[in-house]
């Protein structure tokens, strides 16, 4: 029944998704994401048997991952030929499916490069996570079916989470980085100003002064003054 396929669709959705959002939380590399995005959009979308994500840069497209060589392959003919269903839907933010047939009449040069991979069915929607990602995640298939409808439907099903997850990871990553830059900032400031409080007893000096030998010390070395302060704070302890 057609119902009993639609659940069955759903709950294979459900199982990728779940799977993706672990290896989100799992704090891999920016490449190995991009690599699990792939290989879950295969396992979501029926017809599908290769994945790739093209970002957009200023110089041009890239294919940031893909699950087969064969996929990138296919997206570099449609960089040289600078048309194509995955940068179709890249531009204009709409999801494009098309079959051998369709594809041979928007863009034969592409199609004609795609045959040789022997795919015969293009799928793709648009992805914009932010400034660093806006692209498309794209679907292709050996068969010529030209993927369906709901096939449609589960691609941007799937890309609305999967932007979310990745805009969810890329913003927790960047607020840790933030906060143990500022945790050094102050450990750095700390020993510093436990240094120029050593040298401000010893030698009787002011604060500036004591900030000044520090200064001098660290371009005289060429070291880091954290690293200067560090070192003078473990000498004196020592005596």
């Amino acid at each position: 029944m057609a119902s009993d396929r639609v659940v069955e669709l759903l709950d294979e959705v459900t199982a990728a998704l779940a799977d993706l959002t672990e290896a989100l939380t799992a704090d891999p590399g920016s490449v190995e994401i991009l690599d699990a995005v792939c290989a879950e959009a295969v396992r979501v979308v029926p017809g599908a048997d290769m994945a790739s994500i093209t970002a957009i840069r200023d110089d041009g497209a890239r294919t940031a991952a893909f699950t087969d060589e064969s996929a990138r392959q296919v997206d570099l003919a449609q960089y040289q030929a600078g048309i194509g269903p995955c940068l179709q839907a890249a531009a204009t933010g709409e999801t494009v499916r098309a079959s051998t047939e369709t594809a041979s009449e928007l863009w034969p040069e592409f199609a004609a490069s795609a045959k040789r991979f022997k795919v015969r069915s293009y799928l793709a929607a648009p992805l914009r996570v932010d400034e660093h990602l806006t692209g498309a995640i794209n679907l292709f298939g050996f068969g010529d079916h030209g993927f369906q409808e709901i096939d449609s439907k589960l691609l941007e099903l799937y890309t609305t989470v999967v932007t979310f997850g990745l805009r969810t990871s890329r913003r927790y990553h960047e607020t840790r980085a933030l906060a143990d830059h500022l945790e050094t900032a102050m450990r750095s400031r700390a020993v510093i100003e436990q240094a120029k409080g050593i040298l401000m007893a010893v030698h009787k000096i002011s604060d500036e002064q004591a900030m000044d030998h520090l200064i001098a010390r660290s371009q005289r070395v060429n070291i880091k003054l954290r690293e200067v302060a560090a070192e003078f704070v473990r000498t004196m302890s020592t005596r």
